[in-house]
């Protein structure tokens, strides 16, 4: 007899590795870029273009695949996004002259895009809040670890394998296993449940979904924190190396050390006695530290402090990112794919607004006072959240 589900285990296994895709896409061609810069024979700004292309692809892919995975379906809407992904990543290896490479990469971001608010979507469709805490918390963790091994992994390709196509190669076998992976997936959205309606009506449903304040105020949450790690992500290169001293191998290790916090983080979430109280604990985790560093800065603290509160920072953020995707996915259920979709899109839109806002003036200063904005402003939500209400936030 065929079976319905898939196992737990398939599906962590699975989707945690469909998360991974952000940061695989993201980071793990870093290393490459000044080997790019001589094989294309182009400027260090036009390579790091490739990186913003991918970047819009991966906010606009989630708007895309969230929307029609809902209509026609996770597995249909996965196995294109896969295949994309394949023909963007040859395309890459092919790419003949800089232009091509960062039309390719646009296109390689989009189609990551589906894997990455996919791995949300079905994740809701298959279980009840509490497993949907467990299964979203270990997926926080995978992406945690990508994170980390993705650029490790991206320079040992780049020094011992066959230089930046080694990478592409990687990412090329990356997408095969993945593809093969959902031939054995089994659909999560059965016919019954997709959203039965025109393109005409799409905008309706994301409307529907906007006018959910519980949801609204879970998105913005995860922006805010997601725009707390994008400065921490400008930031840290140069706060550890040029105002601390810190040599690249021993940056690589205390970067590794924090991405651990919130990859640890992210999985002890389930520990809270509910999502609600995550949620706080770890709002309130990212306004104390934040504020701390901002009087560490002040005080021209030492390394060891600010290493410390980066630390604690990153764990508050591993909290709120887990917390608030869970509660969000929850209090929209009926649409998931659009309420993913707009989730994960905000989230590097936070983060691309932030980021470049590091370079202006004292970068100490504007790290600080980043930070403790993104935090303050991710905070502000709660009350708009919770107040005068005692029903969950998936009530409407």
């Amino acid at each position: 007899m065929k079976r319905k589900h898939n196992s737990e285990l398939f599906l962590l296994l699975y989707l945690g590795i469909l998360s991974a895709f952000g940061p695989f896409v993201m980071d793990m061609y870093l290393p490459a870029f000044p080997v790019l810069t001589e094989f294309f024979g182009a400027s260090s700004s036009m390579v790091q273009l490739s990186l913003t292309a991918s970047t819009i692809g991966l906010a606009a892919g989630q708007l895309f695949f969230g929307t029609v995975s809902d209509k026609y379906g996770r597995r249909p809407a996965l196995l294109t996004a896969l295949g994309l992904f394949m023909l963007a990543t040859a395309g890459c290896l092919l790419a003949g002259t800089i232009l091509d490479f960062i039309a390719f990469r646009f296109i390689q971001g989009l189609a990551a895009a589906g894997g990455i608010v996919l791995s949300r979507s079905i994740a809701t469709d298959r279980y009840a809040i509490g497993k949907l805490a467990r299964m979203l918390a270990l997926i926080g963790a995978v992406n945690g670890v990508a994170t980390v091994l993705s650029p490790v992994g991206g320079g040992i390709l780049s020094e011992y394998g066959d230089g930046w196509h080694g990478i592409f190669w990687f990412l090329l076998l990356f997408g095969g296993i993945l593809l093969l992976g959902t031939f054995r997936f089994r659909e999560s959205l059965p016919k019954p449940r997709r959203k039965a309606t025109g393109w005409r009506d799409v905008g309706r449903n994301f409307r529907e979904v906007l006018h959910n304040r519980a949801f609204l105020c879970h998105t913005l949450q995860y922006g805010f924190a997601m725009s707390v790690l994008f400065v921490n992500l400008a930031s840290a290169p140069f706060i550890m190396q040029e105002h601390y001293g810190l040599t690249p191998s021993q940056f690589s290790l205390f970067f590794g050390l924090n991405a651990v916090a919130m990859a640890a983080a992210s999985a002890a979430v389930v520990r809270f006695p509910t999502m609600e109280q995550a949620v706080r604990a770890g709002n309130a985790g990212m306004l104390l530290f934040s504020a701390l560093l901002c009087v560490a800065f002040g005080m021209h603290a030492p390394f060891w402090a600010y290493e410390a509160l980066i630390f604690g920072i990153c764990g508050a953020i591993g909290i709120v990112f887990t917390a608030s995707n869970t509660l969000a996915m929850d209090s929209e259920r009926q649409n998931a794919g659009v309420a993913s979709a707009l989730l994960g899109a905000s989230a590097y839109v936070f983060g691309g607004l932030a980021s470049p806002m590091v370079g202006i003036g004292d970068l100490l200063t504007s790290t600080a006072v980043l930070f403790f904005a993104g935090s303050l402003c991710s905070n502000l939500c709660l009350p708009v959240l919770f107040h005068g209400s005692t029903c969950r936030p998936s009530c409407r």
